[in-house]
C-alpha cells in the first residue's frame, strides 16, 4: 500500500531534502544534493528500495505532528495503547558534511520502539558494504557514496537491513545521526544531537525573522516561504520545482517527470515573493543564479538547468522501481530541457526589469544579455514551441508562448526608458505592437469571446489567465473577461482550475490528471485585477484548504478522490500561494491595488 502523498513532510539542508511519512519512515532522500541518487528511494517502490523507520513497535492508536515554530524541525507525535514519544526530525545547516537527526523522546508510559534502516544507493538498486568502524559507528559504503550511522542504541544486521528495539521512557531522549560522506574521505566527524537541534532552531528563527509579510495568512505564507528556502540550493542559489522525482500527475499514469532542477519559468514569480517578503538576499542569489546559468549564446538558452547551472539533463528510466502505486515509468533526468518553449525568454527579461525596479543589486549587468537574447527572440518568436506545459510530440504556436515574447520586449522597452538604457527601441516597438496583434487576431476566438490554447485550436489552456496579470491586456477588457467566463465554465472540477481543456481530444488513454494548484491561484489572482475580491477569497481557501496538515501542498489535487498528486512540495504552487496571499491583503488596502503588479 502507498501512503498519499499530503502524508509526507519535508526536511532538508537547503542543499537536499528528505520526506518523511507520518509513520516514522523516511521514504525519499538524495544524497548529498538534490540531483544526486536517491539512497532512500521507498516513495517509488518498497521498503526494499530504501527507507529509515523509526516506530513504536506496537499499533499507533493516534498520529500528529507539526513543525516547531517557524522552522523546519518536525515534531511527530506517536501514541500507542502504552504511552506516547514524539519523534523530532531535522537536518542541521551544513557544515563540513550533510547530516540527518532524529531524536526520539518519551512522553507518557513505556513505549516499545523498532528502527529499521534499510540503505539503497542508485535509487534503490544498489546494497551498500556495512560494517562497524572503530568507534562504534556503523558504516556503509558503496562505490562513491559512504554513510555513517551513529547512536546510543545497539543495532544488528537482519536480511539486508540495520535494526534495533529499544524502549523510551518519558524524560528519555535517544538520538539517532545518520551522516552522508564521500566514501574515499576520512569518516566524518560526530556531531552533538542537542547543539544542533539548537543550531537548527536559531537558522530558521533568524531567517523567519527577516519576514515582512504580516497579512491574514501568515502562517500559510511563512510555511510557504520556509519551503521554497528548503527547495535552494545554498551553494548557488538555485531554486528546484520539488526535491521528487515521478510522483504522477494523474495517478497510475506516465505522466511523470524529474522535478529535481531549476526552471527559467518560474524567475519572475519567484524573485518577486522574495522580494516582496523581505528576502531580497535570496532574490539576489536567485537572479545571480540564472545569469550564471543562461550566460552564453541565446540560441542555446534553454527552460531549465541543474542546481548549478549544468545543461545535460539526460532522461533514463530506473525500470527496477515500480512506480508511484504503480504509476511507470520513473524517469531521471528531463529531456525537456532540450525543448523549445518561447515563455522563458519573457519570464527571462522580465524579471531582469523586476530586479532593476527593485534595485536589487547584482553581480553584474545583464543589459548586455538581454540585448543578445531579444536579437535572438526577433529572430525565432514566429517559430511554434512546445510551450509552458511541456507537450512532447510536434510544436504549436501557443498563445500564451507569444504573449511571453510580447513580454520580452515591453520589459525592454521599459528598462531602456526608465533606467537609461541603450538599444533599438523604436523596432522593439513596432515589434512588440506586431506580436500584440498577431496574438489578438490568431489566438483569440471572436465567436467565444476567449482566447484559446493555441492559433486555430477551439480549446483552452489556463496559462492564459496570466495574461492580465502580465500586462497584455487589462482585466477590464471584454476579451479577458470572455476568456475567464471560459475557463469557469470549461475548466473547473469541483472549484479547481484543470491546466488542459478537458473538451481536448488526444490518443493519450491515461486517468484524469488532477486539477493544477498554481492555475487554481492565477485565477484568483485574476479576480482581484477585476475587482472580485469575494471570489478570489473563496478560491483562495479553497485551495489552501487541500494543503496537508503541516502546510506542505504538491503541484496537483485530484478532487474526484481527494488527493494530492504530482511532485512535492511543489515550488510553483507555494509560490503562487504567497502571490495571491500579498495580492488579496493589497487589495484591501487604501489604495485598492494588489501588491505585487509585474506590468507595472
Amino acid at each position: 500500500m502507498f501512503s498519499n502523498i499530503e502524508d509526507y513532510a519535508l526536511i532538508g539542508d537547503c542543499e537536499t531534502a528528505a520526506l518523511v511519512n507520518r509513520d516514522g519512515s523516511i521514504d525519499w532522500l538524495c544524497w548529498p544534493a538534490f540531483d544526486s541518487d536517491a539512497c532512500f528511494a521507498a516513495i517509488l517502490g518498497t521498503k526494499e528500495h530504501g527507507r529509515w523507520l523509526i516506530k513504536p513497535a506496537a499499533e499507533i492508536t493516534r498520529c500528529e505532528r507539526r513543525y516547531q515554530g517557524d522552522t523546519l524541525i518536525l515534531e511527530t507525535r506517536l501514541e500507542t495503547a502504552d504511552g506516547a514519544v514524539t519523534l523530532i526530525d531535522f537536518m542541521p545547516p551544513r557544515g563540513a558534511a550533510s547530516d540527518i537527526v532524529r531524536i526520539v523522546r518519551g512522553e507518557q508510559g513505556t513505549v516499545k520502539m523498532r528502527m529499521e534502516l534499510i540503505i539503497r544507493f542508485g535509487f534503490g538498486n544498489n546494497i551498500p558494504w556495512v560494517r562497524r568502524a572503530e568507534d562504534g559507528a556503523l558504516l556503509a559504503i558503496c562505490g562513491p557514496d559512504m554513510t555513517v550511522l551513529r547512536s546510543p542504541v545497539e543495532t544488528r544486521g537482519e536480511n539486508m537491513t540495520t535494526v534495533a528495539e529499544f524502549e523510551v521512557k518519558p524524560g528519555d531522549s535517544i538520538p539517532f545521526v545518520f551522516t552522508y560522506g564521500p566514501s574515499h574521505l576520512k569518516l566524518p566527524a560526530p556531531i552533538n544531537p542537542d547543539h544542533a537541534l539548537r543550531d537548527t532552531i536559531e537558522f530558521w528563527s533568524e531567517w523567519s525573522g527577516r519576514c515582512t509579510y504580516k497579512g491574514k495568512h501568515r502562517d500559510l505564507v511563512m510555511r510557504s516561504l520556509i519551503t521554497l528556502k528548503a527547495l535552494t540550493y545554498a551553494p548557488s542559489g538555485g531554486i528546484v520545482a520539488a526535491p521528487t522525482t515521478s510522483l504522477p500527475e494523474k495517478l497510475g499514469g506516465a505522466r511523470n517527470w524529474d522535478y529535481r532542477f531549476c526552471w527559467v519559468r518560474d524567475a519572475t514569480f519567484t524573485l518577486l515573493v522574495l522580494m516582496n517578503s523581505g528576502y531580497t538576499e535570496e532574490a539576489r542569489d536567485w537572479h545571480n543564479w540564472l545569469l550564471r546559468a543562461v550566460a552564453g549564446s541565446p540560441a542555446e538558452m534553454q527552460i531549465m538547468y541543474g542546481i548549478m547551472g549544468q545543461r545535460r539533463l539526460l532522461e533514463w528510466e530506473a525500470d527496477w522501481l515500480p512506480g508511484y502505486g504503480g504509476a511507470l515509468p520513473v524517469r531521471i533526468g528531463n529531456a525537456a530541457h532540450a525543448q523549445l518553449q518561447l515563455d522563458v525568454y519573457g519570464e527571462l527579461i522580465d524579471s531582469f526589469y523586476q530586479t532593476r525596479v527593485a534595485k536589487l543589486e547584482l553581480e553584474g549587468e545583464p543589459w548586455a544579455v538581454e540585448r543578445e537574447i531579444l536579437e535572438h527572440l526577433t529572430a525565432v518568436w514566429q517559430r511554434p514551441d512546445h510551450g509552458i506545459w511541456e507537450r512532447r510530440g510536434n510544436g504549436k504556436h501557443y498563445v500564451f508562448s507569444k504573449i511571453m515574447c510580447w513580454v520580452a520586449f515591453d520589459r525592454a522597452i521599459k528598462s531602456a526608458e526608465k533606467f537609461g538604457l541603450k538599444g533599438p527601441v523604436e523596432a522593439w516597438r513596432k515589434l512588440r505592437d506586431e506580436i500584440h496583434h498577431d496574438v489578438c487576431e490568431k489566438g483569440y476566438d471572436p465567436r467565444e469571446n476567449t482566447f484559446v490554447e493555441s492559433y486555430g485550436s477551439d480549446v483552452l489552456d489556463a496559462s492564459v489567465l496570466l495574461l492580465p496579470l502580465v500586462g497584455f491586456l487589462p482585466a477590464t477588457d471584454p476579451r479577458v473577461k470572455g476568456t475567464i467566463a471560459a475557463i469557469e465554465k470549461h475548466m473547473m472540477r469541483d472549484g479547481f482550475v484543470l491546466r488542459h481543456d478537458p473538451r481536448e481530444v488526444t490518443d493519450e488513454i491515461q486517468p484524469i490528471e488532477g486539477a493544477f494548484l498554481a492555475c487554481s491561484l492565477w485565477l484568483a489572482e485574476a479576480y482581484i485585477m477585476m475587482g472580485e475580491l469575494a471570489k478570489a477569497e473563496e478560491l483562495f481557501e479553497r485551495v489552501v484548504s487541500v494543503a496537508n496538515d503541516v502546510g506542505l501542498l504538491a503541484e496537483e489535487y485530484d478532487p474526484l478522490v481527494k488527493r494530492q498528486t504530482g511532485n512535492f512540495p511543489q515550488a510553483l504552487t507555494h509560490i503562487a500561494l504567497i502571490a495571491a496571499a500579498q495580492n488579496i491583503d493589497g487589495a484591501k488596502r487604501p489604495q485598492g491595488r494588489p501588491a505585487m503588479e509585474r506590468s507595472k
